[in-house]
């Protein structure tokens, strides 16, 4: 097992895998205590090397890895890369490219919805994965080699997972889908954390405008100062502590005071003041400008019915095409389409249209039916 912790060694190891035709890539990270996850280890593995890259040794330069996950010459493969490409991305601002998912490939081919790394391995490698060392604290050091052997071999099976999947998929003709999906996880915008949006992620239950206002501005502000101050935002404010200020619109530390969420020391510090700001701002906005809810459709009736039988369609159709189902559409696809006449809708776009979009139309228009044969559903055209 090798472990890089000097920048020589680490040009080295680069320059080898730059004549790759592809490296697996795997990061181990920890963020409980800091709203960026902090880069902990990185691993990464060619034909003939595999070896784990310390990226907290002292005065190492990443920059030849950096450039390697930049190089158009040579795929990048990881296993639900999402996590690792933000990592990168924080890091550099761009996303690692070319690139493959194992995760993603394995839901176009059949593996169902979110087939773990040891399910592949074991299925695909025939490989055991130890997972006794899944819980380390990896920003301590020195790793044990029971630890190094636990996060290389997130990338060694990797290499083995990769070349039969994507034989899989070549066979089946679906190389296209795994693009289509990899041009949303390289796109840039999958990890842009925009302030503005943060209040959508409450879900707040009322519709009322001005409440809406001030917690857009409260929790705009609490994700950019939890950026600056890189802490987790739960640990700056919690989110209760937010809806109850927005409810409330305290104007005075007094007000504050009154609060339940907030500690005398809140109240009085920075972020009594930052609240205070915040609900000024919100309540400044005029009533026309204030944001509002999407408005919830009504499934009443026909509808509803209609939305189960396009559930058990979508079903039928993953199912004879091996192929995961929140891969083709999701619920809010699923009642869009039930509701609107003219959806813009994911599962209305390219290869899944083939699978399910199309039919899902025709059953909509009353020209095809579902019937049952055997232990699967059947579709007849009318």
């Amino acid at each position: 097992m090798m472990m890089i912790q000097d920048s020589a060694a680490l040009a080295a190891l680069c320059a080898t895998l730059t004549q790759e035709a592809y490296v697996t890539v795997d990061t181990e990270f920890i963020r409980d205590k800091t709203y960026w996850p902090q880069l902990c280890l990185v691993q990464v593995a060619g034909t003939s090397v595999a070896a784990a890259i310390d990226p907290l040794a002292e005065g190492i330069d990443l920059a030849p890895l950096f450039a390697l996950m930049a190089n158009p010459a040579v795929l990048k493969v990881f296993h639900a890369a999402r996590q690792d490409l933000e990592i990168f991305y924080n890091l550099t601002g761009t996303v690692p490219t070319p690139l493959w998912d194992s995760q993603v490939a394995a839901m176009v081919c059949g593996f169902g919805e979110s087939a773990s790394y040891e399910t592949l391995a074991g299925k695909l490698a025939n490989a055991r994965i130890d997972k006794s060392s899944r819980f380390t604290d990896w920003s301590q050091r020195p790793l044990t080699e029971k630890q190094l052997s636990y996060a290389l071999s997130d990338v060694t099976h990797l290499r083995v997972i990769y070349e039969k999947l994507a034989k899989r998929i070549e066979k089946a003709g679906r190389e296209a889908w795994v693009s289509e999906e990899m041009a949303i996880l390289t796109d840039p915008k999958t990890y842009q954390l925009d302030p503005e949006t943060a209040w959508q992620r409450l879900r707040p239950r009322t519709g009322n405008r001005r409440f809406l206002a001030i917690l857009k501005e409260l929790a705009a502000w609490r994700e950019a100062e939890a950026q600056r101050k890189n802490i987790p935002r739960q640990r700056l404010l919690k989110d209760e502590a937010l809806l109850e200020a927005a409810a409330n619109a305290p104007r005075s530390v007094a007000d504050l005071g009154r609060m339940r969420a907030l500690s005398k020391g809140m109240t009085e510090g920075s972020v009594g003041q930052g609240i205070l700001a915040a609900v000024e701002r919100g309540t400044a906005i005029p009533e026309a400008d204030c944001p509002t809810l999407p408005e919830k459709p009504d499934v009443s009736g026909g509808r509803a019915a209609l939305i189960e039988l396009l559930k058990v369609l979508l079903k039928a159709k993953c199912d004879s095409n091996d192929v995961a189902q929140k891969l083709v559409a999701n619920s809010a696809d699923i009642e869009t389409l039930a509701m609107e006449d003219s959806p813009n809708i994911h599962a209305l776009t390219g290869w899944r249209r083939d699978v399910f979009g199309e039919d899902a139309l025709a059953l909509k228009r009353g020209e095809v039916a579902l019937t049952v044969k055997g232990d699967s559903i059947r579709l007849i055209r009318l």
